[in-house]
């Protein structure tokens, strides 16, 4: 049972592909909202980023992912040794990844942290859900960066948000968890918070980690569309 069963996928052609930096090593992307990262197993889930970038680095491969509605940063590892360093750095949590979300409602608090372990919502996949009996931990840190409490539209606020875990749909579930789902959220928000913008207001800002080849601490920054 899919979770969206009227979806129909339109991924933009409109930056076909983003390049934030490149080396010998690695490419650094700005992924827009609507591609998916990787295919999918449907024919017409065969455009991704992973499959546009293969196209003129056939030695690119995934080290992450991002959600499809999600945008921001993305690296790819453009040959073995990149990839396996890369990808221990993800594991033993040597990276750091800074998000930004509009969410629905006001959160009263400045800044906190979100500790409830998650796990597959197996009947409505791909969705994920809390369970603290076998979900697996998941944390992430919030703060607040603006309170829009305008009489123009729905209060809303914007958040960063620091992932120090890295599960399925973390930050989403996550914020739903607080009682201020992300707005434009087609699996998680209230038709009211869906209806405020028309698509996900999620995304991977800021990204730093250690270069595989020198080791050298390097961070990237990827514009937000809907600051």
């Amino acid at each position: 049972m899919s979770a969206n069963p009227d979806f129909i996928y339109l991924p933009p052609m409109l930056p076909y592909i983003d390049i934030i930096y490149q080396d010998n090593d690695f490419i650094v992307l700005n992924k827009a909202s609507g591609i998916l990262s990787v295919p999918g197993r449907l024919p017409e889930h065969q455009d991704c980023l992973q499959n546009r970038v293969k196209r003129i680095l056939p030695t690119a491969t995934i080290v992450h992912r991002l959600d499809m509605a999600t945008s921001g940063l993305m690296i790819m590892a453009l040959n073995k040794p990149a990839h396996v360093a890369i990808s221990r750095q993800f594991e033993q949590r040597k990276t750091k990844k800074t998000y930004l979300a509009r969410v629905f409602g006001l959160i009263e608090l400045n800044e906190g942290s979100v500790d409830l372990p998650l796990i597959c919502d197996w009947p409505n996949r791909p969705k994920q859900m809390v369970d603290h009996e076998n979900g697996k931990k998941s944390l992430t840190h919030y703060r607040v960066l603006h309170r829009n409490d305008s009489t123009d539209e729905q209060a809303s606020t914007l958040v960063e948000l620091t992932p120090v875990t890295g599960r399925s749909h973390q930050l989403r579930v996550h914020m739903l968890a607080l009682g201020h789902p992300i707005l434009g959220d087609r699996l998680y928000a209230s038709k009211e918070a869906l209806a405020m913008r028309d698509r996900l207001q999620l995304h991977a800002l800021k990204l730093s980690l250690f270069h595989p080849s020198t080791e050298q601490a390097i961070a990237f920054n990827a514009p937000c569309p809907f600051f």
